[in-house]
């Protein structure tokens, strides 16, 4: 396995001076990319023109994640040649959030094979019910496959967020990786480090990510008594405030729910992913230090199973909520993963509307303002 990340700038252009020369079949690139690109394709069609045989994909983001360092208007790419491992990208257009679950069981059963050992998931980001999305994974994959990934970002805008699908920047596309191979060597963390706060209230009325109510009172007449004055700013600042939601009080799997939209007509939020009527929710809010903490916690975890030598890559995706909390902090989290991973692991990745990751070991989860890391190595 040969690897390279390299970044361009707007302003001042590539971090290099010429394309590491890694073009083949079994070459991976990945290209993380602030939204703007998808009107401004030049650079990213400078990347597909020097790698014409490889398979190549990547998003939107809510900032791009390019080492340690974090910028805005900007690519982040990673370059991997694969001695052994074989790649196929396969991609599917989600024209509304419903068709999410069928368009994980598409994408799966396409991706099928024996040897397939991991599914790299970059999805639109906006148009779509990310648990439902997974569900649609996981029901047609056997268990020992791992399923990763993001949902695109687009800043703080919630507009419009793309995909990179057979070399061009699409709108309302799912798209998957699938890697095969015994030599593949994949890790895997995901970890928070919010604090849940106000009582544990149940969700007593909801229709998949749409919640409406709360103990039996309107879900956003409540989030607008938590945020205050900030509540003028929804559904932006509703990722300030996120919501844990678990089946019932014996479960410690508790997963965190952001809110991609607001309706005031009836009072309802949308959320990134299912909270399903019956489950109990709490607010959560930021503690900085855990935020941190919770990103080295995730390289612990990604760490499992990869050797300390040899080329790794690390790709990094971290919800948009954690940046807009952690401000001039935020490198600090992309700093703590590369503390822990192997010595010279290569990290690219971006802020996302949502991540892809196994709680700890089985079946993905959705999850937001999160830190998810996935790892690759070949043997």
């Amino acid at each position: 396995m040969q690897l390279e990340t390299f970044n361009f700038i707007e302003g001042k252009g590539w971090s290099i001076p010429s394309f590491p020369k890694l073009d083949s079949e079994n070459t991976l690139v990945l290209v993380f990319c602030a939204p703007k690109f998808i009107d401004n394709p030049k650079p990213l069609g400078e990347i597909i023109k020097a790698y014409p045989s490889s398979k190549i994909t990547g998003c939107s983001s809510a900032g791009e994640i390019f080492g340690p360092l974090i910028n805005d208007n900007s690519l982040s790419v990673a370059v991997v040649k694969f001695d052994k491992t074989r790649i196929q990208i396969l991609s599917e257009i989600i024209q509304d959030s419903k068709a999410s679950f069928q368009t994980g069981v598409q994408l799966a059963k396409r991706l099928i094979k024996e040897d397939l050992k991991t599914i790299l998931v970059l999805s639109e980001g906006l148009n779509v019910n990310g648990s439902e999305l997974v569900k649609g994974f996981n029901d047609s994959l056997p268990n020992n496959v791992v399923v990763t990934g993001g949902l695109s970002g687009d800043g703080s805008a919630f507009k419009r967020t793309w995909v990179i699908s057979n070399g061009k920047p699409v709108t309302n596309t799912v798209v998957a990786v699938g890697l095969y191979g015994k030599d593949l060597k994949v890790g895997h963390g995901s970890k928070g480090g919010w604090d849940s706060f106000g009582p544990e209230r149940h969700i007593t009325r909801s229709v998949g990510n749409v919640l409406y109510e709360l103990d039996g009172k309107p879900a956003l007449e409540l989030y607008k008594e938590y945020l205050g004055e900030r509540a003028e700013g929804l559904p932006a600042t509703g990722l300030l405030f996120p919501l844990t939601i678990r089946k019932n009080s014996n479960d410690e799997a508790q997963l965190v729910r952001t809110i991609l939209a607001v309706d005031e007509k009836d009072h309802s939020l949308t959320f990134a992913g299912d909270v399903p009527t019956g489950y109990l929710a709490k607010l959560m809010r930021a503690n900085f230090d855990r935020l941190v903490t919770g990103a080295n916690e995730a390289a612990l975890t990604a760490k499992n199973g990869i050797a300390e030598n040899g080329p790794t890559l690390a790709i990094a995706i971290s919800c948009v909520g954690r940046r807009l909390l952690l401000g001039e902090r935020t490198e600090e989290e992309t700093e703590a993963t590369l503390d822990m991973l192997p010595k010279g692991t290569a990290q690219v990745g971006f802020y996302s509307y949502g991540e892809l990751s196994p709680y700890g070991t089985g079946n993905c989860d959705l999850h937001n303002q999160t830190m998810t890391l996935t790892t690759y190595q070949e043997n």
